[in-house]
């Protein structure tokens, strides 16, 4: 079966995971993508421990998975040249530089658009190509702050918490890339012409606010921490279990609900649900934390297990890629490392009935293409070898 995006393709000028998660999404669906890796300044995902080859992290072999490798000194109007030429025959430009440095290296959205028209580029950044942040840092976690998510999540007390994995970066600005690249295909397609693509992630977790944003808009009340129906206003939430475990409890709807309650053995508790006063929702948090205390994980497990009542175990992550669910959905893939050993990855999750997903290789070193690629424009092996020598491309 042919990949749904064979044909495209891309040039990758990002770091870290918001534009290499993208890519790597754009990859897996079949779209060819080189990255263009820097001479002297590696990517800190490949020292993120625990490492599966030397030189390259686990993240980094799953995250740049089935992208090629060339290095080059953007600094050098030599290597500049070697990417002009590139575009020529690319579709997409992705990169996640501040604003502004992509225009000093001579490879902006304009210059590269008189090269080739049809160029569609996608620039990732924290808080987009104008306003008065556009040139600030940033993280995730000050994306999440700005973006008024962190305010009514976690605990009045104890204040936001911390989220595990990188809500901004891959939610706000890799999946939004992903679609708007992919919208901008299909526009190129009857119009012929590329665009610029700004994607903020600032913008992209403001977006996440959904429910919560049109609720203020329509009526102008803030919501907040523990006063909101999914964030402790409710039942709603995580209970421990006797053995320091964990199960979530999401029954809101009437019959989700009286399930619930029946299989706790409380069945009364159901008419308190009603009663939306925080103080009220608060003490029957308690009194389910309490009756959850009494058994252990997998006694609860047994309970909940062969009923459809929205309440499941919170399972570790060992626990979930062994989990049968799992395994029926095929989320696990062996993917070729640099040796032709298979490493084990998380596959990309979107299923398709017409069309496969290719997992050609994992992320490799820097540079590791830089002959395949520079010999594909019809540089010789002498001309390559001066340029690597004089410090311009690397391998």
């Amino acid at each position: 079966m042919t990949n749904p995006l064979a044909g495209l393709k891309v040039l990758d000028f990002t770091t870290l995971l918001p534009g290499p998660y993208a890519t790597m999404l754009l990859a897996d669906m079949g779209a060819e993508v080189i990255r263009i890796e820097a001479l002297n300044r590696p990517d800190m995902l490949r020292l993120l421990p625990p490492m599966v080859e030397a030189g390259i992290s686990a993240a980094h072999a799953a995250i740049n998975r089935n992208k090629q490798s060339v290095a080059l000194d953007l600094k050098q109007p030599e290597a500049v040249e070697i990417c002009r030429r590139l575009v020529e025959t690319h579709d997409i430009v992705i990169e996640q530089f501040r604003p502004g440095v992509m225009q000093r290296l001579g490879l902006d959205y304009y210059t590269l658009k008189a090269i080739n028209p049809a160029l569609i580029y996608c620039s990732i950044t924290g808080y987009g190509q104008n306003g008065p942040m556009k040139d600030r840092a940033g993280h995730d976690i000050n994306y999440l702050a700005l973006s008024g998510l962190a305010s009514y999540s976690g605990n009045r007390e104890t204040g936001p918490g911390l989220h595990a994995v990188q809500i901004a970066d891959i939610a706000g600005g890799s999946h939004h890339a992903v679609m708007g690249i992919l919208a901008a295909v299909i526009q190129r397609q009857s119009s012929g012409q590329g665009q610029h693509i700004d994607i903020s992630m600032l913008d992209g977790a403001i977006a996440l606010n959904a429910m919560a944003g049109a609720g203020f808009l329509a009526d102008g009340r803030t919501p907040e921490a523990e006063r909101e129906l999914l964030n402790g206003g409710s039942f709603y939430g995580y209970y421990r279990t006797r053995d320091d475990r964990w199960f979530s409890v999401g029954s809101l709807e009437p019959q989700f609900a009286e399930g619930f309650f029946h299989a706790m053995g409380k069945p009364e508790w159901l008419s308190r649900v009603a009663d939306a006063s925080p103080e009220q929702q608060q003490q029957l948090r308690n009194d389910i934390q309490a009756r959850f205390a009494e058994n252990t994980f997998e006694e609860w497990r047994v309970i909940f297990e062969p009923l459809d009542l929205c309440v499941e175990p919170v399972l570790m992550l060992s626990e979930t890629i062994c989990h049968q669910h799992s395994q029926a959905r095929d989320l696990i893939i062996d993917v070729p490392d640099s040796s032709g050993k298979p490493q084990a990855q998380l596959v990309c999750p979107i299923q398709f009935s017409s069309g496969s997903l290719q997992y050609e290789r994992t992320g490799v070193m820097p540079g590791a293409d830089t002959y395949e690629v520079l010999r594909a424009l019809g540089l010789d092996q002498q001309a390559i070898d001066e340029l690597i020598e004089r410090g311009v491309a690397g391998h």
